[in-house]
C-alpha cells in the first residue's frame, strides 16, 4: 500500500514541476529594470482591491474612538444604475464583501482592510421600511466583535464614500458590491442577467464577446480579465507588485475544469515572490481592473500601453505588435 501511495504521489509531483517547468516559474525574480521588489508582509491585502492609501475622509464610518458604527435605521436608495440599494440611517451606502461568507456567516476583512472598508456594528439597527427584518443577523468577527450581517452577508461602508449617496466602492477589484436591501448585491433590471448585473452561472474563467474588441476573457464576476505586457511568462515573471496591485488586482487559482472557453495549455497557478497565488493563461498572469465597475466595462484597455484585455488564447487584444 505504501508503495503504491508513493508512486503516486511522486507521479502527482512529477505532473506539477512538469507544469511549473514548462512555464519556466522562477520564485521572487522579475523581467530586469521592470519589476517592483515582493510586497513586504501585510501588503497582500492590496491584491483585493484596497490599500493603506485608503481609510480616511469619511468621518461616518465609525464612532469616536474608531470603534465600529451601527446603522440605526436602514433606509433605501433609489440608483439609476442600481436600482435598490441599503444605506445606514445618514445615507451611506452598505457592502458586502465577495471573499466573506454566508453558511457559517464569517468575515474576511480584517486589518487594512477594514480600514479601507469600516465594519458596521450589529445591534441598534431596524430594517427599512417594507424590507424584511428576519434579514439582518451578526457574526462574530476574529476580533470577538459584532457585526452586523443582511441576509447572512456581513455588512461594511466603504472609507472613499464621504457624502450620503455616494457608491463609490462599487466594483473595487471585482470584490466589493454595494448591497441591496436583501443582502444581495444591488443591480439594476434583471432578466437574463444574474445577482449584481452579471449573467447568471458563469464559470470562473470564461470567454465573451465584446462588441470592440472581440472574444475577452472574463472572470466568474463577469469583469473584463487583463494581460500587463511587462510580465513574462517564459520564464514566469511579474513586474506589476505593491501599490500596482490596488489598481489591477491578481485573479486568484481557478479549477480548470471550471472554466469554459480557455486556452488550458499553460493554465497553472503562479506562486508570486510576494507570497499571493495567481491563475495564468498560456503561463501568462493574468489580472482585473478596479477601474472596471461593473461587467462589460473595459477600462483597462490599452492603460499606459501596457495593459490588455486577454482573448481565450491568452493573447493581448489589440496590443502593438
Amino acid at each position: 500500500m505504501n508503495t503504491w501511495r508513493n508512486a503516486s504521489l511522486a507521479v502527482s509531483a512529477a505532473a506539477v514541476l512538469a507544469l511549473t517547468t514548462a512555464c519556466g516559474q522562477e520564485q521572487g525574480t522579475a523581467t530586469p529594470g521592470q519589476a517592483v521588489a515582493a510586497q513586504p508582509a501585510g501588503q497582500q491585502q492590496a491584491a483585493d482591491g484596497y490599500g493603506s492609501g485608503y481609510g480616511s475622509g469619511a468621518g461616518s464610518s465609525a464612532a469616536p474612538g474608531g470603534a465600529a458604527k451601527t446603522a440605526g435605521q436602514l433606509a433605501v436608495l433609489e440608483s439609476k444604475k442600481l436600482g435598490e440599494v441599503l444605506t445606514d440611517s445618514e445615507g451611506f451606502t452598505l457592502y458586502r464583501f465577495e471573499k466573506d461568507t454566508v453558511t457559517p456567516p464569517k468575515s474576511n476583512c480584517n486589518g487594512d482592510c477594514a480600514k479601507a472598508w469600516p465594519v458596521v456594528a450589529a445591534g441598534d439597527v431596524t430594517a427599512a421600511p417594507g424590507t424584511d427584518a428576519s434579514l439582518i443577523g451578526e457574526v462574530t468577527r476574529a476580533d470577538g466583535s459584532k457585526q452586523l450581517t443582511i441576509g447572512g452577508w456581513p455588512m461594511y461602508r466603504y472609507a472613499k464614500d464621504t457624502k450620503p449617496g455616494e457608491i463609490n466602492g462599487q466594483g473595487v477589484g471585482g470584490t466589493w458590491y454595494a448591497s441591496a436591501p436583501d443582502g444581495k448585491k444591488a443591480a439594476a433590471g434583471g432578466g437574463a442577467a444574474g445577482e449584481g448585473g452579471k449573467p447568471a452561472d458563469l464559470a470562473g474563467l470564461s470567454v465573451r464577446k465584446d462588441p470592440k474588441l472581440g472574444e475577452i476573457v472574463v472572470d466568474k464576476n463577469g469583469m473584463t480579465v487583463y494581460r500587463f505586457m511587462r510580465d513574462s511568462a517564459w520564464p514566469m515573471k511579474t513586474a506589476c507588485t505593491g501599490s500596482c496591485l490596488e489598481k489591477w488586482p491578481v485573479v486568484e487559482p481557478v479549477d480548470k475544469n471550471d472554466t469554459e472557453g480557455i486556452l488550458k495549455k499553460g493554465f497553472v497557478t503562479f506562486d508570486r515572490p510576494d507570497g499571493i497565488k495567481q491563475q495564468t493563461i498560456d503561463c501568462w498572469p493574468i489580472y482585473t481592473y478596479s477601474g472596471d465597475s461593473k461587467p462589460g466595462d473595459t477600462n483597462g484597455q490599452g492603460v499606459g500601453g501596457t495593459w490588455y484585455a486577454v482573448s481565450p488564447q491568452g493573447k493581448p487584444v489589440g496590443a502593438p505588435k
